[in-house]
């Protein structure tokens, strides 16, 4: 195994895992509500946030560069540091989604590239997107057209600029997708068939039947390996960024990440590094998001103190399958089926156990209403009705054009013995997309240098407080895109100095927990993290789900802390080392990180926007329609691992020119 070393000089966003103390304890963040996703603006609230276990150690000291400098960025360098694997990139790209390796493609073009993905790469939310993507592509739409319907879906939190930079640049990225090889369904006249979902006023979403998302994985993952210049860990999972603190600056320098299948700890050093890494729906029992979606990128990011909004947003897609309405129960799933909001667009009808249509009862837009009204209506009808399920009727339609627009969905049913054709789908609520994330200026950059960020990781501020239908696949493709000059700019800029680093004795490496444990110990560990995992989820579905409340909010809050320190505790009375990791064991610590990140600013938000409804204050309150902006402000040094005689000053999270305040959008 490798030799532990520390230095004087580098703070690390992540050593050993330190179980010191319990979550959110110790550490201070500011709450801001600013007008403009991108601007600080402090009030009275304080939110403490995940360090402590939820952190690996802090090193401060001073910095000793031992590598000499390596000016050939075309290829990648490996190195073995006491038995464990050290590789040089350009450029590192973590996850393999649409914005993953659409960044990557561009980038490639001017240095070495490395794609770090948890399972196999075409594991990933894009994969289970059915809809498609929504861009301007119809004459008789328009840009202003769209930006409105994302910005009244949004609840009026949107950021304009974003928006507008989105709407504008959608159409030419749809076309950019097409030249990969990507192919979308085209109507009898031979032009692109777009498809009408929830919240659009027009129809402008580009799809392939009900897989779209499959085929856009598929055209962008055939064009990444025909690519010398990239290359693709598969089954390397991300455990923690590689940070240096420079007074007020921190730059990302890399990543550290666990093969799981040779238990081997792979460190990748690169120049710049791009979080694609997805959401967090797992922190619920019940999502449409695959097994990998554990919220890491988030917990990475904010481990490194980087600057993370409106967490408290979190959609419930309004049509996952049912199991408990369907004829033959599957035997399990890892994940919720989705049910396309196209089949709502197509003329899909909600009905109750009754069979009582009851989306006009909420909203004038029927079943077109944006997806936080219709899952607030359904979720209104089960606890109305005492029931487990409503149905989406979509049979009065022509079944050729059903199962011509909705194979996959028609033949998923028909697997449990249901024929859509003829019969209503079972429906209710699933976790399904994180509205909120690290907060990127409209360039991808993040509060941290040469760490950039696009896709559901992020919060760009087009989102607002509820994501319009197909408008995710859409936000990854621009902004991945947006990242990619200013990315070759900081590249060209330290391309000459960021291999010079001695990166051994810079940060301390982690140990692979079964190389020193029995398997005995290990059983047990993650025996009982699996049954705290899921008390996790039963947590955030019993008190921070569709409909919430201050005081099931604060009971969450304190049975997620409690959940933590029992889980610790476990761990350690097991023999884990705080210079351990395991899979399971740091999927557990992302999800509780990413969980009372969403309590707390679900705590902190005190009126009803979008996706977040309390009944504590059911009403939208225009003072406070502002993003939930969360901010390091201090680090406690009783919490650091001080390798000298120096401690850790308080200090404020740097604010760059791309964050500055921006006119809010008018109501």
């Amino acid at each position: 195994m490798a030799s532990v070393q520390l230095c004087a000089g580098i703070r690390s966003s992540h050593s050993p895992m330190d179980f010191g103390a319990p979550c959110l304890r110790g550490a201070s963040f500011s709450a801001y509500f600013a007008p403009g996703l991108s601007s600080f603006r402090s009030v009275d609230a304080s939110l403490a946030l995940c360090q402590a276990s939820n952190r690996f150690l802090t090193i401060k000291a001073a910095a000793n560069g031992r590598i000499s400098s390596h000016q050939n960025g075309r290829h990648s360098r490996t190195r073995l540091d006491d038995g464990s694997s050290t590789k040089y990139f350009d450029f590192l790209v973590i996850g393999s989604g649409v914005a993953g390796l659409r960044y990557a493609l561009d980038v490639a073009k001017f240095g070495s590239v490395a794609i770090i993905t948890k399972s196999e790469p075409q594991e990933s939310n894009t994969r289970y997107a059915q809809g498609g993507v929504s861009a301007v592509l119809d004459p008789s739409d328009s840009v202003e057209n769209h930006m409105r319907d994302t910005i009244v879906a949004g609840a009026f939190l949107c950021d304009e600029e974003t928006v507008e930079v989105v709407c504008r640049e959608g159409p030419e990225r749809v076309k950019e997708l097409m030249a990969f090889g990507a192919s979308f369904d085209h109507s009898e006249d031979g032009q692109l068939h777009l498809a009408r979902e929830g919240g659009h006023s027009h129809h402008r979403i580009v799809h392939t039947a009900d897989m779209t998302g499959r085929e856009i994985e598929r055209a962008l993952l055939t064009a990444v390996k025909n690519n010398a210049s990239i290359s693709i860990f598969e089954h390397h999972f991300a455990l923690d960024l590689l940070t240096h603190e420079d007074g007020n600056t921190i730059t990302c320098h890399g990543l550290d990440t666990l093969n799981v299948r040779t238990k081997e700890v792979v460190r990748f050093i690169s120049a710049v590094t791009l979080l694609a890494t997805g959401g967090a729906g797992h922190i619920y029992p019940s999502t449409t998001n695959p097994l990998v979606a554990t919220g890491d990128g988030v917990a990475m990011g904010h481990r490194a103190q980087a600057v993370i909004s409106n967490m408290e947003f979190v959609q419930f897609h309004p049509t996952a399958l049912a199991d408990d309405g369907l004829p033959i129960k599957p035997k399990s799933r890892e994940n919720a089926f989705l049910i396309t909001e196209a089949v709502r667009g197509a003329g899909g009808k909600l009905f109750n156990m009754a069979r009582e249509r009851f989306m006009p009862l909420y909203d004038a837009r029927g079943e077109l209403a944006p997806r936080d009204v219709v899952a607030r209506s359904i979720d209104d009808q089960l606890k109305k009705n005492n029931e487990k399920f409503v149905y989406l009727d979509i049979s009065h339609k022509p079944a050729g054009e059903v199962l011509g627009h909705f194979p996959n969905i028609a033949r998923e049913c028909l697997k449990c013995g249901l024929d859509i054709t003829k019969e209503p789908i079972p429906v209710v609520p699933a976790a399904h997309y994180m509205c909120g994330g690290i907060q990127t200026g409209l360039s991808g950059q993040t509060s941290i240098e040469g760490l950039y960020a696009a896709g559901e990781v992020t919060c760009t501020g087009l989102h607002g407080a509820n994501r319009l239908a197909s408008n995710s696949l859409l936000e990854a493709l621009v902004f991945a895109q947006r990242a990619v000059n200013p990315s070759k700019d900081h590249f060209q800029r330290v391309q000459g100095s960021y291999r010079a680093v001695d990166e051994a004795r810079e940060w301390t490496r982690p140990l692979e927990s079964t190389a020193i444990l029995e398997d005995s110990q290990m059983e047990e560990i993650r025996k009982f993290t699996a049954v705290q995992r899921k008390s996790l989820q039963q947590i955030m579905w019993n008190f921070v789900g569709i409909v919430r409340s201050t005081e099931r909010l604060e009971i969450a809050q304190r049975r997620l802390e409690e959940l933590e320190t029992s889980w610790q505790d476990h761990l350690f009375r097991h023999g884990w080392k705080p210079n351990m990791v395991d899979l399971e064991v740091c999927e557990m610590r992302n999800l509780i990180c990413v969980a009372r990140v969403v309590v707390r600013s679900a705590l902190s938000r005190r009126e009803s926007r979008g996706l977040h409804y309390t009944t504590d204050y059911p009403d939208l309150v225009e003072s406070r329609r502002l993003p939930t902006v969360l901010i390091p402000a201090y680090w406690n040094s009783g919490l650091v691992n001080r390798l000298s005689t120096g401690s850790v000053s308080s200090r404020a999270v740097k604010t760059t020119q791309e964050f500055q305040p921006k006119t809010p959008v008018q109501a």
